[in-house]
């Protein structure tokens, strides 16, 4: 039997949406942010013998010789790529392709993806090798369920960056890490990888290093786990290896991530990362209210000084982006001021602040069914959305919903203004302490190591009604920490796409929020949808429970 030739096709993001960073990436000489790690790890697990291709309909088209090369398309990914995903299923559909779809959203609504000649839901590690196994046998549909949070991540292949064209990326990741220890009510990944975090070998990790620098990668490399610290002790033990890896490299990458704000309370986990070359943290502080934070049971922020530990980051060299959410149930009056006023004083320069959303397979999700608050179709991911920022609110808040409205917009219109962030960057650069940081650690991230007087001018004529906000937080940092300079222009950079998502969001939000002045009611983005489109056979909107 002829081994088959695989299409891998990695679904658009929204191109409005916040992570999506377009005008910074087109400064840099780059079309997206970052690869699609999880179907290159797909990838590294077929058989040796199939052929396979990469199309990621981020930075480039997908033709019609695509289709014609290719046996079966894989896809897959979140639910902000669900209107791409299920396009793509189309054109397979249209073509006669046999098309596989995997990833979270279909692992956590695959009655939306019914359409698929395969499913292969859950982690690959546990189920991809029945698939390959009913494909050999000339089994052409089937749906293919992983068992929950088994999979051997110490048998995770090297991905293959192989497949990459680095310079389309702002950066690249590699995973350590799944699951986390906490039980968050709103967030689905420990439905999705279980509150035990299973670790990759100290080996794995050096190797997929290894991969990337010997195929030319240089620069930014996030480790994409959700809680890079979900098992502290194992990380500790690894972050020696990794200091003395890229000491012995010069350094050739820089390293951000994702972790809970209890980094904080470890000096030595800190120190370590910073000697790692770690820049960046992205922490989920989501408000400054203790009683919601209690409610959605995220009791690891509610133990300590929420603003002193993002400073205690700062103190170590790393500086933090944040994620911030409208809309619990706990929020009796208006919560606007309270949440700009600590953004400001954490300064915390990038904040995502979304509106809350009742994630598929997630506690918030269960318990909204119960009340009866979940809206149809909130498994649905309406086309043309800037992701779960501008998702709207999928349930019946217990507040106005014009109220919650109202306070997101005051929210973003206020920390996303220029003025305000270039304070938050200017206090931001009297934080930071980069003194455990080698001289060419600082140098290390490609895009970004000509940030001189001739990049930041090129930059502020890009930014000409406010361009002296920025001149001027670039010259204070010159002055009070000029070892921050790369972090400002970066910072600088992101703001070409951060302005006007901004405005755009802020827009889209006012439209609403005068319809339902005038009398409407207020419909989120997935029942309008919901009430267009049909899904076949689709169960009720309770979700399914494992």
């Amino acid at each position: 039997m002829q081994a088959p030739r695989v299409l891998m096709v990695y679904p658009r993001f929204g191109s409005h949406s916040f992570w999506s960073y377009q005008a910074s990436c087109a400064f840099v000489g780059a079309k997206y942010p970052t690869a699609p790690l999880g179907l290159i790890t797909v990838a590294a697990m077929l058989p040796p013998a199939w052929e396979v291709r990469l199309v990621n309909r981020n930075t480039e088209e997908l033709a019609e010789d695509d289709f014609a090369w290719a046996d079966m398309v894989m896809t897959g990914g979140m639910m902000v790529q669900q209107p791409d995903t299920l396009r793509i299923i189309e054109m397979c559909r249209a073509r006669g392709t046999p098309v596989v779809v995997g990833g979270p959203d279909a692992t956590s609504s695959p009655h939306v993806y019914k359409a698929a000649h395969f499913q292969v839901l859950g982690e690959a590690e546990g189920i991809l090798d029945k698939f390959i196994e009913a494909w050999n046998a000339d089994v052409r549909e089937g749906v293919f369920v992983a068992e929950p949070y088994k999979a051997d991540v110490t048998t995770t292949p090297i991905p293959r960056f192989d497949l990459l064209k680095f310079d389309q990326y702002l950066y690249i990741g590699l995973q350590y890490s799944r699951g986390c220890p906490f039980t968050c009510e709103f967030c689905d990944i420990i439905e999705l990888y279980g509150r035990s975090p299973r670790t990759k070998t100290h080996a794995q990790m050096l190797s997929e290093l290894e991969r990337l620098y010997d195929l030319g990668y240089r620069g930014h490399v996030d480790f994409v786990d959700d809680n890079l610290i979900g098992n502290k002790k194992a990380v500790k033990a690894f972050l020696p290896h990794l200091v003395a890896w890229v000491k012995e490299k010069s350094y050739p990458f820089e390293f951000s991530t994702e972790a809970s704000i209890n980094l904080s309370d470890d000096d030595e986990l800190l120190s370590l990362l910073s000697r790692a070359n770690f820049f960046l943290v992205f922490v989920g502080l989501e408000t400054p209210n203790t009683d919601a934070l209690v409610a959605m049971r995220k009791k690891q922020n509610t133990r300590r000084s929420l603003v002193d530990s993002v400073h205690k980051i700062y103190a170590h060299g790393i500086f933090v982006t944040a994620g911030f959410i409208v809309g619990f149930d706990t929020e009796k009056n208006r919560v606007a001021e309270e949440m700009i006023a600590f953004i400001q004083d954490s300064a915390v320069p990038i904040s995502l602040v979304s509106l809350l959303t009742a994630l598929p397979n997630t506690q918030l999700t269960r318990r909204l069914a119960k009340e009866g608050r979940l809206h149809s179709g909130h498994e649905l991911m309406p086309d043309g959305l800037n992701d779960t920022c501008g998702q709207g609110l999928n349930f019946d808040t217990l507040r106005p919903q014009r109220d919650v409205l109202r306070d997101y917009v005051d929210i973003v219109r206020d920390v996303l203004d220029p003025e305000a962030y270039c304070d938050r960057i200017r206090r931001l650069v009297g934080l930071l302490d980069y003194s455990q940081r080698p001289d060419a650690a600082m140098r290390s991230n490609r895009r970004y190591n000509i940030a001189g007087i001739e990049m930041v001018k090129k930059l502020i004529d890009q930014m000409p009604e406010h361009g002296h906000l920025f001149w001027r937080t670039f010259v204070h940092c010159l002055k009070i920490n000029p070892r921050a300079v790369q972090t400002v222009v970066k910072l600088m950079v992101l703001y070409l796409h951060l302005g006007p998502f901004a405005r755009s969001m802020t827009l889209q939000m006012e439209q609403w929020i005068a319809e339902m002045e005038r009398g409407s009611r207020y419909l989120s983005p997935q029942e309008r949808y919901a009430a267009r489109v049909v899904v076949q056979k689709r169960p009720s909107v309770e979700p399914r429970v494992r």
